[in-house]
C-alpha cells in the first residue's frame, strides 16, 4: 500500500492508524502547496482532487477521505480492535465520532489556516470549536480513549486535528481531558513514529 500524506495535515491520521495496525506501506510525500510528488510528477494525477490523504492499495484501487481509510486499514486487521466489527451498533458509534471529528472540528478548524480570512470571521469559528471541544473534554471523563478504554482509529482522528491547535494559538488548558487523550496519544510509539517520518515535532 502507499499512502500519500503531507506533512501535519489530516493525513496524519491515517499514517498513525497504519502503524497502530502494523500493516506495510510506503509513505509517499504529496505536499499540499506545491502538489508535487518526489519523483516530479504531479499529485493531481494521482488524485485529480489534489488533497490528502489518498490510499493506494496493491491492486490499484485508491481510497479517498479520512474516514473510509481508517475503517478499511481497521477492517484489514480485526484482531488488533481498531475498529468494532461492521454492522455492530459501536461501528456506528465508531462512524459517529468520525463524521463529528470530520465535520464539527476537521471543517471548522480550516478557515483558521486562511491568512485572508478577517479576525472577525476566525473568531466566529474559534467559538465553534471552544463549544465543541468543551462537549468532546466531557465525553472523555473518566475515559482514556472515545470509545471508552480502547483505541480506536477515531483517537488518530482526533489528534491530528487536535494537534493543530498548536499552530493555531488555541489552548488546551481548559480542557483537561482533551488535553490528557492528546498527550496520551502523544506517547504512543506509533504516533512518535508517524510524526518522526513527516519531519513534525
Amino acid at each position: 500500500m502507499k499512502l500519500y500524506y503531507s506533512p501535519g495535515a489530516c493525513s496524519l491520521a491515517p499514517h498513525i492508524a497504519l502503524r497502530e495496525a502494523g500493516l506495510a506501506f510506503e509513505a509517499v510525500l504529496a505536499p499540499t502547496k506545491t502538489k508535487q510528488l518526489p519523483d516530479g510528477s504531479d499529485y493531481f494525477g494521482v488524485n485529480p482532487l489534489g488533497y490528502v490523504p489518498l490510499l493506494e492499495l496493491d491492486d490499484g484501487t485508491r481510497l479517498r477521505e479520512v474516514p473510509a481509510i481508517l475503517q478499511y486499514i481497521a477492517d484489514q486487521v480485526p484482531m488488533k480492535n481498531l475498529a468494532p466489527v461492521a454492522g455492530t451498533l459501536p461501528r456506528y458509534r465508531l462512524q459517529e465520532w468520525l463524521t463529528f471529528i470530520g465535520m464539527e472540528l476537521h471543517r471548522n478548524n480550516t478557515p483558521l489556516f486562511n491568512p485572508a480570512m478577517p479576525e472577525a470571521g476566525k473568531q466566529v469559528f474559534r467559538d465553534r470549536l471552544a463549544f465543541r471541544m468543551k462537549w468532546i473534554d466531557g465525553q472523555l471523563q473518566d475515559k482514556a480513549f472515545l470509545m471508552n478504554d480502547h483505541l480506536t482509529v477515531a483517537d488518530a482522528y482526533l489528534f491530528a486535528v487536535t494537534r493543530w491547535h498548536q499552530a493555531l494559538a488555541i489552548d488546551l488548558a481548559p480542557f483537561a481531558n482533551l488535553r490528557a487523550h492528546f498527550e496520551r496519544m502523544g506517547a504512543r510509539a506509533a504516533v512518535q513514529e508517524a510524526l518522526k517520518v513527516e519531519g513534525l515535532p
